[in-house]
């Protein structure tokens, strides 16, 4: 059991329903809606219902978080991590609309290493549209697949690796790319001072006939802006002997940045965990 352990294991995971900053046609900071926050030791913590509207600029009809941690009491299993935020009556503009988004993070620690089991299970898009046109999402929540074996870090994993690459490839295959997007899914992974990270998608892409053109899970729509999918952000840290001792996850479902008669960015539906365990 995980409670026989000589080890000790730090919980975190923080979840938020929306968060952002309007530059028109207010100017509004947007602080963390529903935002939840796990402690250290674990146990569970929601926030409950809320609405949310910005004058006519974004609208929530209902949404909450919750986070959770504790040791699993599965035999031989470590320590689990809850994340959760959901997002129902989402309207922004009245041009992205979606009856309900749900982003959900379920991590295991094990008992003995430190590259945690992970799982996206639950997370979702329902009744994604784009002017009132349906966005037909190829959604991939196994994208990372198996955890890597002998502890070694998620982006050593050929199939992993393999699965981002047609993400950036995708990107990159398309007509006048803008500068930035061919920039930021340009190289796999990033290095610097004991540190690997690497940012994907869970959708591999999203079709329909809405205003507009995409880039993987990338949507450019005139007059209004862009949208990022299910933008997944995945850090190690802390290498020692080939193994990271730290893994943070990152998914925001829909980030938005908004650059004509509404300007400003907006985060939907956004999770962070990344508990760790010592010695």
């Amino acid at each position: 059991m995980a409670g026989e352990s000589k080890r000790v294991h730090t919980y975190h995971a923080e979840a938020s329903v929306l968060s952002g900053n309007l530059t028109l046609p207010l100017e509004q900071d947007i602080k963390p809606q529903a935002y939840a926050k796990l402690p250290g030791e674990g146990g569970y913590l929601s926030q409950r219902p809320c609405s949310y509207r910005l004058e006519g600029v974004i609208s929530i009809g209902s949404a909450y978080t919750q986070v959770g941690g504790n040791p699993d009491p599965k035999p031989g299993h470590g320590w689990s991590t809850l994340c959760t935020s959901v997002v129902e009556d989402l309207n922004v503009m009245d041009v992205v609309t979606a009856d309900r988004v749900v982003a959900q993070i379920s991590t295991e620690h094990p008992l003995e290493g430190y590259v945690p089991t992970v799982t996206f299970l639950g997370t979702r898009f329902e009744n994604l549209r784009i002017a009132g046109h349906p966005v037909k999402l190829d959604l991939d929540p196994n994208i990372l697949g198996a955890k890597p074996a002998s502890d070694a870090p998620y982006t050593s994993d050929p199939g992993f690796i393999s699965r981002v690459s047609s993400q950036y490839q995708r990107i990159a295959s398309q007509q006048n790319v803008p500068a930035d997007l061919a920039e930021r899914y340009n190289r796999l992974p990033s290095t610097s001072e004991n540190q690997e990270s690497i940012e994907c998608s869970l959708v591999h892409h999203a079709d329909g006939s809405y205003p507009g053109r995409s880039f993987g899970h990338v949507i450019d729509v005139p007059n209004f802006g862009r949208i990022h999918l299910a933008v997944l952000r995945l850090e190690h840290s802390d290498f020692q002997q080939g193994t990271p001792q730290q893994t943070v996850f990152h998914l925001t479902m829909m980030k938005l940045h908004m650059g004509c008669v509404a300007a400003g960015t907006a985060d939907v539906a956004d999770l962070t965990t990344n508990g760790r365990t010592k010695p």
